[in-house]
């Protein structure tokens, strides 16, 4: 996660109360009632506690899928598989210009996304649990720029504070947030400052081409910056499930997440130099970073550093995996990122809600 508060000293509801994470009045309004049937506790089924994990994620995902779809109309490929929008011409030109597959790119991070939603709704449904549905929340406007379908959001990119410090959390060989590190390099601090547009809000937005380029880089980043919450999320979340089915799914869906995190991370390292004249948002020479191991543009495999202990030797992998507090902090970096702005508080409620379930949840061992 790009920030990692320390919302859980144990599982228990009462500290989820305490977190002052938007904390719901009353945990399980919505979501502890009934969330299965009886069926789904067979001694050879999922948990309530594998239930509360498969349901936070579907959430998230069909989070991650609205936020994708809006990149897909403007600069996505539009086809019978991804039907919303008719694309933005001078957005997608300059995608482009980072990487002639941008386009291709976005259009299957947003398939997969859906595909990922679909699965786990119906695996859920499969095992007597409700699924997830978020469609009353769908009450955000989106950009009106050329190419947008003009539907009801979840997610809003128009306000974003993208924190990229996930740049120099990979590349660092010392330092792991799950060892309690947090300062990591940032290649654009800016992000940080600010609520920014990583799509055109209208067409105004695409007249000025150093304007345009800096909301483009901006979803540069920010691409990469969602991706690296799933990387993280899947196996934070995996060491407390119960069920081998269950496990199998979110080691099945987990890697694609890293995978599409990786994709990411490399385009990144591609964006143009420009200062927004709008605002004053300044995006680096990335090239300027060349021997510099925390910023370099070119390393995008995870640089080896300390893990579970620094008496061990230094480890390649993905971080953070601490489990305490996951789901919970998935949702206070989410909604730090902005990606949540001008959504209602019965939104944050039912989100929170789905968080504490899957926090509470605990590995059963026989």
């Amino acid at each position: 996660m790009s920030r990692l508060p320390k919302l859980f000293g144990s599982s228990s509801r009462r500290s989820f109360l305490r977190s002052g994470l938007a904390a719901p009045a009353v945990i399980g309004a919505s979501v502890a009632i009934n969330p299965m049937s009886t069926a789904a506790f067979a001694d050879d089924g999922p948990t309530f506690g594998d239930i509360s994990i498969l349901r936070f994620l579907a959430a998230i995902e069909i989070l991650e899928t609205d936020l994708w779809e809006q990149y897909n109309e403007l600069g996505g490929i539009q086809d019978t598989e991804e039907t919303a929008g008719s694309g933005n011409k001078p957005y997608t030109a300059l995608l482009t210009n980072i990487d002639g597959d941008m386009s291709q790119y976005i259009h299957d991070n947003t398939e997969d996304e859906f595909t990922h939603f679909n699965f786990i709704n119906q695996y859920l449904v499969s095992k007597g649990a409700r699924p997830v549905n978020l469609d009353k929340f769908r009450t955000l406007p989106g950009s009106t720029a050329s190419g947008s379908s003009g539907k009801k959001r979840l997610t809003n990119l128009m306000e974003l504070t993208v924190d990229a410090s996930w740049w120099g959390r990979y590349r660092s060989r010392t330092a792991n947030p799950d060892l309690g590190d947090n300062n990591f390099p940032n290649p654009v601090p800016g992000l940080l400052n600010g609520k920014f547009p990583a799509i055109p809000r209208t067409n105004d937005d695409t007249k000025d081409p150093n304007h345009l380029l800096a909301i483009v880089n901006t979803a540069a980043f920010h691409f990469g910056t969602i991706e690296q919450f799933g990387s993280s999320l899947y196996p934070q979340l995996a060491q407390r499930v119960t069920n081998v089915e269950v496990l199998r799914i979110l080691l099945s869906i987990g890697p694609t997440e890293t995978m599409h995190f990786q994709v990411w991370h490399d385009k990144a390292g591609n964006i143009t130099k420009v200062t927004d004249p709008t605002n004053g948002l300044t995006f680096p020479d990335m090239g300027t970073f060349k021997g510099n191991e925390d910023l370099q543009a070119n390393l995008i495999m995870p640089e080896p550093t300390h893990f579970l202990s620094r008496q061990l030797p230094v480890c390649s992998i993905i971080r953070p995996t601490a489990t305490q507090g996951a789901a919970a902090a998935a949702v206070g970096a989410l909604t730090d990122d902005g990606l949540f702005r001008r959504q209602s508080p019965a939104f944050f409620t039912e989100l929170n809600e789905l968080a504490a379930q899957a926090d509470m949840a605990q590995r059963r061992l026989s």
